[in-house]
């Protein structure tokens, strides 16, 4: 199970303003760009503003607006003829650019291990290299959960809101990191999984 199951319905509440953005001349690959660009940036602000940490409330903003950004560019792709090698690159990459750029900033708060944040980005990153490499073995792109891109926008939106309005944090908090770590290996082992018995 994973939220990206809902994307279809987000798309069509999208889809309006996605017929404006290609008459204006916008193209997939630059929404795409201009997400990861802003995800740098609010990552950068984010741990700049540091020890003071209500700017963490920006995360929760932008992951929704980021996931807009994600399904935009998707439409253009497919539904205005906009699909490219550059875009395919782009898309993958852009991703892990940005999820490393939000999820970085946690490591400077407590009680958050840094060593647990860096595995839970190392992990985001094997785990999306995971569903891209199911068309190399003759599948689709896998997008297995339970922690996918749209799943760990959500929780590290809560945890962005949670850090900016409530920091400090209870020592349990502690744990949430090396539980995310575990619901990452186990989307990996699915996404690997379910390329394979797609491919056979």
């Amino acid at each position: 199970m994973t939220l990206y199951a809902l994307k279809p319905r987000f798309q069509a509440w999208l889809r309006p303003l996605v017929g404006i953005i290609a008459r204006a001349g916008i193209t997939a690959n630059q929404v795409t760009v201009t997400a990861a660009v802003v995800s740098l940036v609010i990552g950068a602000c984010v741990a700049w503003r540091l020890p003071d940490t209500r700017a963490f409330v920006l995360i929760p903003f932008w992951m929704f607006g980021r996931m807009a950004f994600n399904a935009i560019d998707g439409m253009l792709a497919r539904e205005f003829g906009q699909q490219s090698r550059l875009g395919a690159y782009l898309n993958e990459l852009g991703d892990v650019i940005a999820d490393s750029a939000l999820f970085l900033p946690f490591a400077y708060i407590a009680p958050f291990a840094p060593a647990w944040v860096g595995a839970v980005i190392v992990l985001a990153v094997i785990g999306e290299y995971a569903g891209a490499l199911g068309a190399m073995v003759g599948a689709s792109r896998r997008y297995e959960g339970p922690m996918g891109k749209s799943d760990r926008a959500l929780v590290f939106g809560a945890l962005g809101l949670w850090v900016g309005l409530a920091s400090p944090l209870p020592a349990w908090a502690a744990f949430v990191m090396p539980v995310l770590a575990a619901l990452l290996a186990l989307t990996i082992i699915n996404r690997v999984r379910g390329g394979l018995k797609e491919s056979r």
